[in-house]
């Protein structure tokens, strides 16, 4: 087997049955946009969090220093490796079997988290505006669910249909929100810069205080601008997968657009800065076009967010579901979501199981559901930038049709200075966000000694290049790279605990008592029980990593 193809093995899509569609790059452009965007909702969350000024800052630097880097990066390896199950394929091939499982994991379980989230947002417009009860919302919920899931089994053709129509709809509508908001310009929308609400500048805060309002907002900027590799996960689906990497190129600065244009515009004509939000009593996209241009507008957005998250759902579903079956094929994941549709080509088991998955997180409030999400989805990111980097150095020049320009060194940088920003990330959204995250990611080596010892693994594929370890049945060096991950969870921990102390001393107390005080959260509206909770999982953690150390020698 040739240098270059040693640590991947491909999915044969026709083997399964999945059948190819020819899209136009329009059509994927409209599907990229749907899994990062469709729409700039949840920044209204950030604005009261960061400040009105620094709030548009970060959506002006994070697409560069975040969003920028990752859709070339998903653009480079997509165009040198165009295959059903993407990012994990290639965080497979620069990192080997254990680590390609975690980056597929990872982002495949935030995907289904992620789904959950757009119903809820969805049932949540729709119940605010109607006053609905909650068995009301949630048969919209379960509603949005069955359509688009049954939507999916027809294909991807037919996803990239229905969301071409729903994004041009959501670009549409905050064309309208920028207009209405520019026409009616009366206010500088960079003050506040911060959400401190006395001082109206960028100056006279400690380096405390810098880092607490841009914690505030970085976790929501750096999930509006990511996704640009989940189109990735269906490549083996399009008939010529070099659409793909020109369409996210042609999707970023569309993406700046319909977040930055829209929220500057608002700003300046509503302002209200420490009203907005996405809850029924907060100030919104929608109040921009009321205020100016009449109430039936009210109306008109609250169909057009639900239209919003209804087209992320849509495109989600057909993402996710291609991670556990590459996942499958692999002899990773049970097999029986590798079935495929005969009459569609679609891997109805896999989309099944987000359906399933959705209609029990859909019943969770959006608190709880979304603190497990965002250290899944940057782990993920992290592994597929390291890999990118090692591609770079490994594959041929000719294996690229299209590659980052700047030379290696250049690369070097556009990857580790989102690595960077994702590891600081982790430690500045907050305790209940860190704990969640916490026990997320150590999901991703649990599930692949679990699936491993019961599926096989890559070994049955490939037994000369994935050999199994006789003693443990798991893979060559299994045992190191498992001790290596929960060492380091063990030290995230440790590091942890005095730094959250001091982060969020002065004011964590009665904000998380406040947030979390219905009796379902548990111990999460308490502090100081969520440090102790940090430092046993922390403790457990070392544990599991000393056996693991010791079962290897």
């Amino acid at each position: 087997m040739a240098t270059d193809e040693k640590r991947t093995l491909k999915v044969d899509v026709g083997e399964h049955g999945l059948k190819q569609h020819d899209l136009r790059v329009w059509t994927v452009v409209f599907m990229v946009f749907s899994l990062v965007a469709a729409g700039a909702y949840g920044i209204e969350e950030m604005i009261p969090a960061a400040g009105a000024g620094l709030t548009l800052v970060m959506l002006m630097v994070l697409p560069f220093v975040w969003g920028l880097p990752f859709g070339l990066v998903a653009s480079e390896l997509g165009s040198a490796r165009p295959q059903e199950g993407g990012y994990y394929k290639w965080v497979q091939e620069a990192l080997g079997e254990f680590w390609g499982f975690q980056a597929g994991w990872w982002r495949t379980v935030s995907v289904y988290i992620d789904n959950s989230l757009y119903v809820i947002l969805a049932g949540s417009y729709l119940a605010s505006q109607w006053e609905l009860n909650p068995w009301a919302e949630y048969a919209i919920k379960a509603g949005i669910i069955l359509v688009f899931t049954y939507i999916n089994i027809r294909g991807i053709k037919d996803v990239g249909l229905i969301t071409t129509i729903l994004s041009l709809l959501v670009i549409v509508a905050f064309a309208i929100v920028a207009i209405a908001g520019f026409s009616n310009w009366n206010s500088n929308p960079f003050i506040p810069f911060t959400s401190d609400g006395e001082i109206m500048g960028a100056s006279g805060f400690s380096f405390g205080e810098w880092i607490m309002f841009i914690g505030a907002g970085l976790a929501v900027g750096i999930w509006m601008y990511s996704g640009y590799e989940s189109m990735s996960t269906m490549a083996g689906e399009v008939k010529n997968p070099q659409v793909i990497p020109k369409a996210t190129l042609l999707t970023i600065p569309l993406i700046m657009a319909v977040y930055i244009l829209p929220t500057m515009a608002g700003l300046a004509s509503i302002g209200s800065w420490d009203s907005w939000g996405t809850s029924s009593d907060s100030i919104g996209y929608a109040d921009v076009v009321t205020t100016f241009w009449g109430a039936g507008f009210g109306v008109f957005f609250v169909v057009i967010a639900v239209l919003a998250n209804c087209s992320i759902y849509n495109t989600y579903i057909a993402s996710g579901s291609r991670g556990f079956f590459a996942l499958a094929d692999d002899h990773l994941a049970p097999k029986t979501l590798v079935k495929v549709d005969k009459k569609h080509g679609v891997p109805y088991v896999a989309v099944l199981s987000i359906a399933v998955v959705n209609l029990i997180l859909a019943r969770l409030p959006f608190e709880t559901v979304i603190i497990v999400d965002v250290f899944l989805l940057i782990s993920s990111y992290i592994m597929v930038y390291i890999s990118a980097m090692i591609l770079r150095k490994r594959l041929p020049d000719e294996a690229y049709k299209f590659k980052i320009r700047g030379g290696f060194p250049f690369l070097v940088v556009l990857c580790v200075v989102p690595i960077i920003i994702g590891v600081l990330s982790f430690f500045v959204n907050g305790t209940d966000y860190f704990i969640g995250g916490l026990i997320g990611i150590a999901t991703g080596p649990v599930m692949y000694v679990i699936w491993k010892l019961m599926y096989g693994g890559l070994a049955k594929k490939d037994p000369v290049h994935y050999p199994l370890n006789p003693r443990t049945r798991l893979g060559v060096g299994d045992l190191k790279r498992i001790a290596g991950v929960f060492y380091g969870f063990a030290i995230a921990g440790f590091v942890a605990v005095p730094w959250l102390r001091w982060f969020e001393g002065d004011w964590a107390a009665d904000y998380y008592s406040e947030t979390y005080s219905a009796w379902y959260y548990g111990f999460l509206d308490n502090f100081d029980t969520m440090l102790n909770v940090i430092l046993i999982i922390a403790g457990i953690f070392v544990a599991i990593a000393i056996a693991c150390t010791v079962a290897a020698f």
